[in-house]
Protein backbone atom coordinates (compact mmCIF):
# COMPACT_ATOMS: atom_id res chain seq x y z
CA UNK A 1 0.00 0.00 0.00
CA UNK A 2 1.39 3.94 -0.86
CA UNK A 3 2.88 5.18 2.22
CA UNK A 4 0.38 9.09 1.34
CA UNK A 5 -2.66 6.02 1.77
CA UNK A 6 -1.57 4.39 4.77
CA UNK A 7 -0.78 7.42 6.48
CA UNK A 8 -4.32 8.70 5.80
CA UNK A 9 -5.55 5.68 7.03
CA UNK A 10 -3.62 6.16 10.23
CA UNK A 11 -5.13 9.50 10.83
CA UNK A 12 -8.01 8.50 10.52
CA UNK A 13 -8.00 5.68 12.85
CA UNK A 14 -6.20 8.10 15.30
CA UNK A 15 -9.29 10.39 14.70
CA UNK A 16 -12.24 7.89 15.26
CA UNK A 17 -10.14 6.56 18.41
CA UNK A 18 -9.96 10.20 20.02
CA UNK A 19 -13.52 10.74 19.00
CA UNK A 20 -14.95 7.93 20.66
CA UNK A 21 -12.90 8.88 24.14
CA UNK A 22 -14.17 12.17 23.77
CA UNK A 23 -17.43 11.56 25.50
CA UNK A 24 -15.75 9.86 27.79
CA UNK A 25 -13.39 12.36 28.93
CA UNK A 26 -16.37 15.61 28.43
CA UNK A 27 -17.80 13.01 31.39
CA UNK A 28 -15.08 12.77 33.38
CA UNK A 29 -14.58 16.73 33.12
CA UNK A 30 -18.28 17.37 33.68
CA UNK A 31 -17.84 15.11 36.89
CA UNK A 32 -14.26 16.61 38.25
CA UNK A 33 -15.99 20.13 38.10
CA UNK A 34 -19.57 19.10 39.78
CA UNK A 35 -16.97 17.19 42.62
CA UNK A 36 -15.27 20.56 42.89
CA UNK A 37 -17.96 22.54 43.19
CA UNK A 38 -19.51 19.56 45.59
CA UNK A 39 -16.21 20.21 47.78
CA UNK A 40 -16.12 24.28 47.70
CA UNK A 41 -19.65 24.51 48.87
CA UNK A 42 -19.55 21.79 51.86
CA UNK A 43 -16.27 23.45 52.40
CA UNK A 44 -16.72 25.78 56.06
CA UNK A 45 -17.47 29.34 55.42
CA UNK A 46 -17.89 32.31 57.84
CA UNK A 47 -20.88 33.67 58.08
CA UNK A 48 -18.88 37.43 57.81
CA UNK A 49 -15.10 37.73 56.95
CA UNK A 50 -12.26 37.79 59.79
CA UNK A 51 -10.89 41.39 61.16
CA UNK A 52 -8.18 39.59 61.50
CA UNK A 53 -7.25 36.18 59.52
CA UNK A 54 -4.96 33.13 60.36
CA UNK A 55 -3.16 35.10 62.92
CA UNK A 56 -0.20 33.21 64.06
CA UNK A 57 -0.07 32.15 68.15
CA UNK A 58 2.82 30.11 67.58
CA UNK A 59 5.82 28.26 64.78
CA UNK A 60 3.53 25.14 63.50
CA UNK A 61 1.04 26.03 60.05
CA UNK A 62 -1.83 24.33 62.25
CA UNK A 63 -1.20 26.72 65.35
CA UNK A 64 -2.86 30.12 63.91
CA UNK A 65 -6.07 32.00 64.41
CA UNK A 66 -9.23 34.21 62.88
CA UNK A 67 -10.48 37.08 65.50
CA UNK A 68 -14.06 38.62 64.88
CA UNK A 69 -14.18 41.88 66.57
CA UNK A 70 -17.96 42.89 67.58
CA UNK A 71 -19.32 46.08 67.41
CA UNK A 72 -19.30 47.61 70.61
CA UNK A 73 -19.08 50.97 73.10
CA UNK A 74 -16.34 49.35 75.57
CA UNK A 75 -14.22 46.11 75.19
CA UNK A 76 -16.22 43.78 74.39
CA UNK A 77 -16.24 40.00 75.82
CA UNK A 78 -14.80 37.46 73.83
CA UNK A 79 -15.52 33.94 72.92
CA UNK A 80 -12.64 31.47 71.81
CA UNK A 81 -14.07 28.52 69.88
CA UNK A 82 -12.12 25.28 69.35
CA UNK A 83 -13.22 22.78 66.68
CA UNK A 84 -14.00 19.19 66.99
CA UNK A 85 -13.02 16.42 64.84
CA UNK A 86 -11.36 13.54 67.39
CA UNK A 87 -7.98 16.25 67.56
CA UNK A 88 -7.34 14.00 64.31
CA UNK A 89 -9.07 16.81 62.21
CA UNK A 90 -11.54 19.81 61.63
CA UNK A 91 -10.82 23.22 60.84
CA UNK A 92 -11.83 26.59 63.19
CA UNK A 93 -13.53 28.11 60.05
CA UNK A 94 -16.60 25.32 61.18
CA UNK A 95 -18.37 27.98 63.87
CA UNK A 96 -21.99 27.60 63.29
CA UNK A 97 -22.77 30.66 66.00
CA UNK A 98 -20.57 33.13 64.50
CA UNK A 99 -22.91 35.90 63.58
CA UNK A 100 -25.60 35.27 66.72
CA UNK A 101 -22.51 36.28 69.02
CA UNK A 102 -21.09 39.19 66.88
CA UNK A 103 -25.03 40.39 66.54
CA UNK A 104 -24.70 40.19 70.50
CA UNK A 105 -22.18 42.79 70.64
CA UNK A 106 -19.36 39.45 71.70
CA UNK A 107 -16.01 39.38 69.66
CA UNK A 108 -15.41 35.96 68.63
CA UNK A 109 -11.41 34.08 68.11
CA UNK A 110 -11.31 30.74 66.22
CA UNK A 111 -8.41 28.84 66.53
CA UNK A 112 -6.57 25.80 64.70
CA UNK A 113 -4.42 23.50 66.91
CA UNK A 114 -1.61 20.87 65.95
CA UNK A 115 -3.75 17.64 65.89
CA UNK A 116 -2.97 14.12 67.72
CA UNK A 117 -1.40 12.26 64.24
CA UNK A 118 1.02 15.10 64.03
CA UNK A 119 1.77 14.68 67.74
CA UNK A 120 2.06 11.25 67.33
CA UNK A 121 4.38 11.69 64.50
CA UNK A 122 6.52 13.98 66.36
CA UNK A 123 6.86 11.56 69.01
CA UNK A 124 4.88 13.77 71.54
CA UNK A 125 3.59 11.93 74.66
CA UNK A 126 1.07 12.00 75.33
CA UNK A 127 -0.30 13.22 71.63
CA UNK A 128 -3.57 14.73 73.26
CA UNK A 129 -1.17 17.36 74.98
CA UNK A 130 -0.66 19.41 71.48
CA UNK A 131 -4.23 20.04 71.13
CA UNK A 132 -5.01 20.55 74.29
CA UNK A 133 -1.86 22.97 74.94
CA UNK A 134 -2.36 24.70 72.11
CA UNK A 135 -5.80 25.54 73.24
CA UNK A 136 -4.62 26.77 76.53
CA UNK A 137 -1.44 28.63 74.50
CA UNK A 138 -4.18 30.53 72.07
CA UNK A 139 -6.10 31.43 74.79
CA UNK A 140 -2.82 33.19 76.32
CA UNK A 141 -1.82 35.09 73.47
CA UNK A 142 -5.61 36.23 72.24
CA UNK A 143 -4.92 38.16 76.12
CA UNK A 144 -1.85 39.36 75.44
CA UNK A 145 -3.89 41.39 72.07
CA UNK A 146 -6.73 42.02 74.51
CA UNK A 147 -5.78 46.00 74.72
CA UNK A 148 -4.93 46.14 70.86
CA UNK A 149 -7.45 44.50 70.18
CA UNK A 150 -10.36 45.62 71.88
CA UNK A 151 -11.80 43.05 73.87
CA UNK A 152 -11.99 42.41 77.62
CA UNK A 153 -9.73 40.11 78.75
CA UNK A 154 -11.73 39.68 81.82
CA UNK A 155 -14.93 38.26 80.16
CA UNK A 156 -13.95 34.88 78.29
CA UNK A 157 -15.67 32.14 77.46
CA UNK A 158 -14.88 28.76 75.45
CA UNK A 159 -17.13 27.27 72.97
CA UNK A 160 -16.56 23.95 70.74
CA UNK A 161 -18.13 20.45 69.66
CA UNK A 162 -16.65 17.39 70.57
CA UNK A 163 -12.90 17.34 70.98
CA UNK A 164 -13.24 21.01 70.73
CA UNK A 165 -15.64 20.83 74.01
CA UNK A 166 -13.73 18.32 75.63
CA UNK A 167 -10.55 21.11 75.44
CA UNK A 168 -13.16 23.89 76.17
CA UNK A 169 -14.03 22.58 79.62
CA UNK A 170 -10.54 21.37 80.03
CA UNK A 171 -9.61 24.78 79.96
CA UNK A 172 -12.40 25.94 82.28
CA UNK A 173 -11.44 23.48 85.22
CA UNK A 174 -7.88 23.68 85.24
CA UNK A 175 -5.77 25.79 87.33
CA UNK A 176 -4.43 28.19 85.83
CA UNK A 177 -1.36 27.19 83.34
CA UNK A 178 0.26 31.44 83.07
CA UNK A 179 4.06 31.50 84.74
CA UNK A 180 4.64 34.85 86.11
CA UNK A 181 8.03 34.54 85.76
CA UNK A 182 8.57 33.78 82.38
CA UNK A 183 10.12 36.10 80.13
CA UNK A 184 7.68 35.27 77.27
CA UNK A 185 5.13 37.85 77.92
CA UNK A 186 2.67 35.51 75.96
CA UNK A 187 3.12 32.80 78.75
CA UNK A 188 2.68 35.06 81.04
CA UNK A 189 -0.98 35.39 80.88
CA UNK A 190 -3.80 33.47 82.69
CA UNK A 191 -5.44 30.66 80.72
CA UNK A 192 -8.59 30.67 83.22
CA UNK A 193 -12.20 31.16 81.46
CA UNK A 194 -15.18 33.25 82.61
CA UNK A 195 -17.92 30.41 80.89
CA UNK A 196 -17.94 27.50 78.54
CA UNK A 197 -20.58 25.93 77.08
CA UNK A 198 -20.49 23.35 74.20
CA UNK A 199 -21.94 20.26 72.64
CA UNK A 200 -21.43 16.48 72.83
CA UNK A 201 -18.24 17.18 75.08
CA UNK A 202 -16.14 14.25 76.54
CA UNK A 203 -16.02 15.06 79.82
CA UNK A 204 -13.53 12.69 81.43
CA UNK A 205 -11.27 10.49 79.15
CA UNK A 206 -10.97 8.09 81.62
CA UNK A 207 -11.74 4.70 80.36
CA UNK A 208 -12.56 2.92 83.36
CA UNK A 209 -15.10 5.61 83.97
CA UNK A 210 -16.53 5.69 81.11
CA UNK A 211 -17.25 1.86 80.28
CA UNK A 212 -18.81 1.95 83.49
CA UNK A 213 -20.96 4.35 82.39
CA UNK A 214 -21.67 3.49 78.86
CA UNK A 215 -20.81 -0.68 78.30
CA UNK A 216 -19.84 0.41 74.54
CA UNK A 217 -17.48 3.40 74.83
CA UNK A 218 -14.69 3.37 72.54
CA UNK A 219 -12.92 6.61 72.36
CA UNK A 220 -10.19 7.77 73.74
CA UNK A 221 -7.35 5.43 73.45
CA UNK A 222 -6.06 7.31 70.47
CA UNK A 223 -5.31 10.41 72.53
CA UNK A 224 -2.51 8.43 74.93
CA UNK A 225 -0.99 6.69 71.82
CA UNK A 226 -2.83 3.63 71.64
CA UNK A 227 -4.11 1.29 68.82
CA UNK A 228 -5.35 -1.87 68.21
CA UNK A 229 -3.43 -4.81 68.64
CA UNK A 230 -3.42 -8.73 68.97
CA UNK A 231 -7.37 -8.73 68.14
CA UNK A 232 -7.97 -5.99 70.44
CA UNK A 233 -9.78 -2.87 70.03
CA UNK A 234 -7.91 0.30 70.48
CA UNK A 235 -10.17 0.96 73.51
CA UNK A 236 -9.67 -2.37 74.80
CA UNK A 237 -6.31 -2.14 74.77
CA UNK A 238 -6.53 1.41 76.07
CA UNK A 239 -8.87 0.22 78.78
CA UNK A 240 -6.24 -2.49 80.10
CA UNK A 241 -3.39 -0.48 79.80
CA UNK A 242 -5.14 2.59 81.28
CA UNK A 243 -2.61 2.26 84.80
CA UNK A 244 0.44 2.98 82.71
CA UNK A 245 -0.68 6.06 81.57
CA UNK A 246 -2.93 6.98 85.10
CA UNK A 247 -1.34 10.82 85.47
CA UNK A 248 -1.67 11.49 81.38
CA UNK A 249 -5.58 10.19 82.25
CA UNK A 250 -6.00 12.64 85.00
CA UNK A 251 -3.89 15.24 83.29
CA UNK A 252 -6.03 16.13 80.70
CA UNK A 253 -9.95 15.13 81.74
CA UNK A 254 -12.00 18.05 82.51
CA UNK A 255 -13.24 16.00 85.38
CA UNK A 256 -10.00 15.67 87.00
CA UNK A 257 -9.86 19.33 87.13
CA UNK A 258 -12.83 20.54 88.86
CA UNK A 259 -12.80 22.49 91.93
CA UNK A 260 -15.33 24.85 93.57
CA UNK A 261 -13.71 28.02 92.09
CA UNK A 262 -14.63 27.04 88.58
CA UNK A 263 -16.92 28.89 86.17
CA UNK A 264 -20.07 28.03 85.14
CA UNK A 265 -20.73 26.08 82.43
CA UNK A 266 -23.51 24.44 79.78
CA UNK A 267 -23.59 20.68 78.71
CA UNK A 268 -25.66 20.13 75.45
CA UNK A 269 -25.71 17.14 74.01
CA UNK A 270 -28.30 17.06 71.03
CA UNK A 271 -27.20 13.46 69.54
CA UNK A 272 -28.95 12.03 72.92
CA UNK A 273 -31.94 9.96 71.40
CA UNK A 274 -33.44 8.73 74.90
CA UNK A 275 -33.26 9.15 78.39
CA UNK A 276 -29.26 8.70 79.11
CA UNK A 277 -29.62 5.51 81.83
CA UNK A 278 -26.46 4.69 83.18
CA UNK A 279 -25.06 0.86 82.71
CA UNK A 280 -27.57 1.28 79.31
CA UNK A 281 -25.44 1.04 75.69
CA UNK A 282 -26.18 4.43 73.74
CA UNK A 283 -26.44 4.49 70.23
CA UNK A 284 -23.50 7.65 69.93
CA UNK A 285 -21.42 7.09 72.73
CA UNK A 286 -18.95 9.39 72.00
CA UNK A 287 -21.53 12.22 72.40
CA UNK A 288 -23.93 10.44 75.27
CA UNK A 289 -25.83 12.43 77.78
CA UNK A 290 -23.98 9.89 80.16
CA UNK A 291 -20.58 12.14 79.74
CA UNK A 292 -22.67 15.20 81.00
CA UNK A 293 -24.50 13.43 83.88
CA UNK A 294 -20.75 12.44 84.81
CA UNK A 295 -19.45 15.89 84.98
CA UNK A 296 -22.56 17.38 86.57
CA UNK A 297 -22.09 14.76 89.72
CA UNK A 298 -18.56 16.26 90.37
CA UNK A 299 -20.34 19.92 89.26
CA UNK A 300 -23.26 19.56 92.18
CA UNK A 301 -20.56 18.29 94.93
CA UNK A 302 -18.04 21.22 94.72
CA UNK A 303 -21.08 23.70 94.25
CA UNK A 304 -20.13 24.89 90.69
CA UNK A 305 -23.12 26.17 88.38
CA UNK A 306 -23.64 23.73 85.71
CA UNK A 307 -26.39 23.10 83.06
CA UNK A 308 -27.18 20.09 81.53
CA UNK A 309 -29.43 19.89 78.26
CA UNK A 310 -30.68 17.17 75.61
CA UNK A 311 -33.50 16.36 74.16
CA UNK A 312 -36.24 15.59 76.06
CA UNK A 313 -34.50 17.66 79.00
CA UNK A 314 -33.38 21.25 77.92
CA UNK A 315 -32.31 23.86 80.36
CA UNK A 316 -35.33 26.09 81.69
CA UNK A 317 -32.82 29.15 81.28
CA UNK A 318 -30.54 28.64 77.98
CA UNK A 319 -31.88 27.18 75.06
CA UNK A 320 -27.94 26.71 73.52
CA UNK A 321 -24.65 27.11 73.98
CA UNK A 322 -24.82 30.60 72.29
CA UNK A 323 -27.45 32.11 74.77
CA UNK A 324 -25.52 30.64 78.03
CA UNK A 325 -22.44 32.31 76.65
CA UNK A 326 -24.20 35.60 75.89
CA UNK A 327 -26.03 36.00 79.23
CA UNK A 328 -22.78 35.05 81.55
CA UNK A 329 -20.38 37.39 80.14
CA UNK A 330 -22.14 40.08 78.53
CA UNK A 331 -22.88 42.98 81.36
CA UNK A 332 -26.78 42.81 82.98
CA UNK A 333 -28.23 46.07 81.26
CA UNK A 334 -29.17 48.80 83.86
Amino acid sequence: MPLPVRSRLVGLAAGLVAAALLPSAHAQAVKAQAKAKAQAKAAPRYAVPPTYANVPYGEHERQVLDFFKAESDGPAPLVVYIHGGGWNSGDKMSFGDLKKLLDAGVSVATINYRLVPQAREAGVKPPVKWPLEDAARALQFLRSKAGEWGFDKARIGATGGSAGACSSLWLAFHDDMAKPDSPDPVARESTRLAAAAVNGAQTTLDPKITRAWIPNMKYGGHAFGFAAEGGKSQFDVFYDRRDEVADWVREYSPLSHVTRDDPPVFLNYPAQDKPPVKGEEQKDPTHSALLGLILEEKLKAEGVEGHLAYPGALDDHYKTPADFLIAKLKPAKP
